[in-house]
């Protein structure tokens, strides 16, 4: 895992890892702003993110060129999440592309031990925006993340955006339930996309909805945080 320099609590921009170079900083509903860049060290095709809230960084992944989840980690708790090699079928942003839906069934490792099965499915509706300047395709989603023994921990479903020229999933409006019964809905989608030179590059101060709050308990939160920003 790559490791972000040091920020301090004020700091207003986000300097990627050695060796690595900003591509976009995107501001997006529910009071987060990504930061997206690649790494001279990756695989070609990889891309990282990390995300900011009012509380500095608190996850950051590692996407391959057909959108895997090849590392996920909760920066507040140091969970990380790791792809494992084999899978029934594993996520396929080309066949997303090509056939208008994917199906996906594997596994992730944390380093705590914990196996997790991730099934579910992506598909294309068509439907054609615009944000900020950006053309962007939505989807409807259906996630179901089980424990090793078969439980089911988290249940997803919703709409999310997907970028053909950045070759990357944004996120969108969904309901979530987890284990205990909690229920959550979301609306991560994008608002704003700063390229290098423009206005809000690198900005680590989240700018939309952040007076609002988001109430849960602490295990379930990473678990969830960890599947929701994985890919996006």
């Amino acid at each position: 895992m790559l490791t972000l320099p040091a920020l301090p609590a004020a700091a207003a921009n986000f300097t990627p890892p050695s060796g690595c170079k900003l591509e976009i900083t995107v501001q997006n509903r529910g009071c987060s702003v990504s930061q997206h860049y690649r790494c001279g060290s990756d695989a070609p095709g990889d891309q990282r993110v990390t995300y900011f809230t009012p509380e500095g960084p608190t996850f950051q992944s590692r996407i391959d060129r057909e959108t895997r989840w090849m590392e996920s980690t909760d920066l507040r708790s140091g969970l990380t999440d790791l792809l494992e090699d084999e899978a029934q079928d594993h996520a396929s942003f080309s066949t997303l592309l090509e056939t208008g839906r994917d199906d996906f069934d594997f596994w992730t490792r944390s380093n705590s031990g914990e196996r997790l099965r991730h099934v579910g499915h992506d598909e294309l509706t068509g439907e054609k925006v615009q944000i900020d300047g950006v053309t962007l395709e939505v989807t409807r989603f259906e996630l179901t993340t089980y424990g090793e023994s078969g439980q089911v921990l988290i249940q997803r479903r919703g709409q999310q955006f997907i970028s053909r020229a950045q070759g990357r999933f944004y996120g969108g409006v969904e309901t979530s339930e987890d284990w205990t019964g909690a229920v959550q809905q979301t609306n991560d989608s994008p608002v704003t996309f700063s390229f290098p030179g423009q206005p809000g590059f690198g900005s680590t101060k989240p700018e939309y909805d952040c007076d609002l709050q988001m109430v849960g308990g602490q295990g379930a939160d990473i678990l969830w945080q960890l599947t929701k920003e994985a890919r996006t």
